[in-house]
């Protein structure tokens, strides 16, 4: 996730190596989860459960675009498990009077991180690629295989192991595990990384690695599950030495954007205030997500 300048000057690479499903990967993310059962689905196709969350993560994706929200990030390098430094930024994503968004930093004191810097690729995972991993557009560029049915706190939810078929030059690409609601078919939590890492360790120049991540989601007017929480707790191994990071982002405030953009939700336009139309209004309270990430 992060950049470190080596001191040999050499030129950087990207790596392109295919990343296969492995499960030591996951076992991070299976703490305080029930027991994974590799029963397969009753009343539906493992195929059938993909194209369907996969539809509205397509959905949820476009109409969190009409959505303010603010996004506070904590970034944290640590000696064992002490922090040693720190990088944090508050700002709000909005629209101007034309419509377009915007982002606007209302906090933003200088890094102190020790020995990494935050890079482009950084800012672009946690604002696109963190919070949506995986759309009906992307499903051909994936292997996604079926790996049973877990309780997620109250939740019961498919669970999916998913993996780039091929990694292509300039693209990123998510590699990890993804929990489905069985009831609404909607992705509820996520645990892995965005690959390939950037720069190599026998070429040097600049490496750019990228941490295990958690998302965690949370349904927004009665709709909507959007991120919420992101949690990263890992350690880089950079050719140099190993660095210990952490990491926290919170997306809160979430407010719909009266444009004229249309969206839908299961087949019906949403109105401006966020409600179905041709539905009684519900208010846009923000509903706590079973299987929601711990307080901090």
């Amino acid at each position: 996730m992060y950049s470190k300048l080596l001191t040999h000057r050499r030129f950087a690479q990207i790596a392109l190596v295919c990343l296969l499903l492995a499960a030591p990967l996951f076992a991070a993310s299976d703490r305080g989860e029930g027991a994974l059962d590799p029963s397969q689905p009753t009343g539906i196709t493992t195929d059938e459960i993909i194209q369907r969350f996969a539809a509205k993560e397509k959905q949820f994706k476009i109409a969190r675009e009409q959505y303010a929200y603010r996004q506070d990030l904590l970034v944290q390098t640590l000696d064992g498990d002490t922090p040693n430094g720190e990088f944090r930024e508050v700002e709000d994503v909005l629209f101007d009077n034309n419509g377009n968004r915007i982002e606007h930093v209302v906090f933003a004191p200088e890094s102190t991180l020790v020995g990494i810097l935050m890079t482009k690729e950084d800012f672009d995972d946690i604002r696109r690629r963190m919070p949506f991993v995986l759309t009906s557009d992307e499903i051909p560029e994936y292997n996604i295989l079926y790996a049973g049915k877990q309780r997620e706190d109250e939740l019961g939810t498919y669970v999916f192991d998913v993996a780039p078929k091929q990694i292509e030059k300039n693209k990123r690409y998510f590699q990890g595990r993804i929990w489905v609601d069985d009831h609404d078919f909607q992705i509820v939590k996520t645990f892995g990384k965005n690959v390939p890492d950037l720069g190599t360790k026998k070429r040097g120049g600049q490496e750019n690695l990228f941490p295990n991540f958690t998302t965690w989601r949370q349904q927004i007017d009665d709709k909507y599950w959007f991120p919420v929480y992101t949690k990263v707790d890992d350690t880089l191994h950079f050719s140099s030495g190993d660095i210990h990071v952490r990491q926290i982002v919170k997306y809160t405030d979430y407010k719909r954007f009266g444009s004229n953009v249309k969206i839908t939700y299961d087949g019906q336009e949403i109105s401006k205030d966020g409600q179905q139309k041709g539905t009684q209004q519900q208010g846009t309270q923000q509903q706590p997500a079973q299987g929601a990430p711990p307080k901090q």
